[in-house]
């Protein structure tokens, strides 16, 4: 274990993929014209059938919220802090009762906030999932496609892939990728296995180690999925996939492209990711209850053209 926050200068992102290679996997991977609406991508996998199941996980009541707090405090991982102040204090009524209001605002789409990516927040090569030509649908008005406004909340089981669990460690180093076979092994570990509608949550242990050595910034180094998870994930059929960092390994292990899960993900499969979870408290839950499967919600705020939502899944034992 390093006593250093800063990432190994030799990050461990490959095997490296070309751009060929990912192209060609892109294409393999879509879903594109599967789904209506289809703003709603891989959502729509999730039905009332999904949600039952999902309830029958209930079996303690123990509810684990997983956003981080509101975090207004500038660092090399929040580089565009929240916003937080007291817009109205209750000395200055003249009546009963007094008020106290608050104003609160955010560039949310970074590492500093959890929230939910939507479909219009990603583009690959000009275009939106679906085919849709980003560039048409996507304005300084916000987007008129894809926008978070079309997901609502989400109820279905979550899966908690937790690669520190399995291997005996505190947390995986930044730029260490996590592989397909990394994922099989983990299902056997962990008792759980992927399924049709699901949530998948990767933890690396990404918060443990900031809360320990301290903040790097996770644009240059963090733990991730490689892009030969997606196929898995692919013909396990999930709806929804997030985790601690924001998915991606990085450095990125494909030339030229900087979030290849991001466009796979999102663009190509249309399923949305949660980025920046805090899940060390779900991890110990999940250990303690001994199974890592678990009802998910998730509602993101109703922003009409939205590319995304900060927000606070829960997951519910």
């Amino acid at each position: 274990m390093t006593d250093s926050p800063l990432p190994s200068p030799e990050p461990d992102n490959g095997p490296p993929v070309s751009r060929d290679e990912f192209d060609a996997l892109f294409d393999t991977l879509r879903t594109w014209g599967r789904w209506t609406p289809a703003d709603r991508g891989a959502w729509n996998r999730v039905t009332a059938e999904h949600v039952q199941r999902a309830t029958a996980l209930v079996r303690t009541g123990t509810v684990v919220p997983m956003a981080l707090p509101w975090n207004t405090v500038p660092g090399p991982d929040n580089g565009k802090p929240a916003l937080h102040y007291m817009s109205e204090l209750g000395e200055i009524g003249a009546e009963e009762p007094t008020c106290h209001k608050d104003f609160i605002a955010v560039d949310y789409h970074g590492k500093g906030v959890s929230h939910l990516d939507a479909l219009s927040h990603i583009a690959y090569q000009g275009q939106l999932y679906d085919g849709r030509t980003a560039a048409e649908v996507v304005d300084a008005r916000g987007a008129r496609f894809g926008a978070v406004s079309s997901l609502g909340p989400l109820v279905t089981k979550g899966v908690l892939i937790d690669m520190p669990a399995v291997l005996g460690t505190d947390w995986l180093e930044p730029g260490k990728a996590v592989h397909a076979d990394d994922v099989l092994a983990a299902e056997k570990a962990l008792g759980v296995t992927i399924g049709d509608g699901d949530a998948v949550l990767l933890r690396s242990g990404h918060f443990r180690r900031r809360r320990e050595l301290g903040a790097w910034n996770p644009d240059d180094a963090s733990a991730g999925f490689h892009v030969n998870v997606m196929p898995l994930l692919a013909e396990r059929g999930i709806a929804l996939l997030g985790g601690d960092g924001d998915s991606d390994v990085r450095p990125s292990p494909v030339a030229g492209v900087s979030s290849p899960v991001h466009a796979l993900a999102i663009t190509a499969m249309g399923v949305p990711l949660l980025d920046n979870l805090d899940l060390e408290a779900l991890s110990a839950a999940c250990a303690e209850a001994g199974r890592y499967e678990f009802m998910m919600t998730v509602a993101p705020l109703n922003v009409p053209g939205g590319t995304g939502s900060p927000v606070n899944p829960v997951a519910v034992l």
